[in-house]
């Protein structure tokens, strides 16, 4: 399931990031654990494919089905629509109880909510990094 959830956490970074290359995504040791294509497709670190991201903000696995979104308001939704937290604009990471779990800075640093750095998108949207905190814990 953590392979997943990092592939769609990969995935969605390199669809937003308008490289025309694979982006890496690494943890909070600079170790590769996927990349994003511009196509948005998702890979592990193996380079196998493990999920998609949709211009919509739909995010599925690798066979294509859907198991998350994020909407355009900021909210992370799973397949059944049930909120699971927020990105607010300022990077900051709440669940659905608005307690904050993380933060994502503007050069793609990822951290928990105490601000220890717990891993790297950078050249990616703070939106899709901040989809980290939803599937990678």
């Amino acid at each position: 399931m953590k392979k997943f959830l990092a592939l769609i956490l990969i995935q969605a970074l390199c669809l937003l990031s308008g490289a025309a290359f694979a982006q890496s995504i690494t943890d909070g040791s600079y170790r590769t654990i996927g990349f994003i294509k511009s196509n948005g497709t998702i890979q592990d670190a193996s380079y196998k494919t493990i999920g998609f991201i949709k211009s919509d903000g739909t995010v599925q696995d690798g066979s294509y089905r859907t198991i998350s979104r994020l909407r355009s308001d900021g909210s992370v939704q799973d397949a059944s629509y049930r909120t699971l937290g927020f990105i607010k604009s300022d990077g900051t990471i709440q669940n659905n109880s608005y307690r904050t779990i993380g933060h994502v800075k503007s050069d793609g640093t990822i951290q928990d909510a105490d601000y220890r750095t717990i891993g790297h998108a950078r050249g990616v949207p703070m939106k899709w990094a901040a989809l980290y905190f939803f599937f990678l814990k």
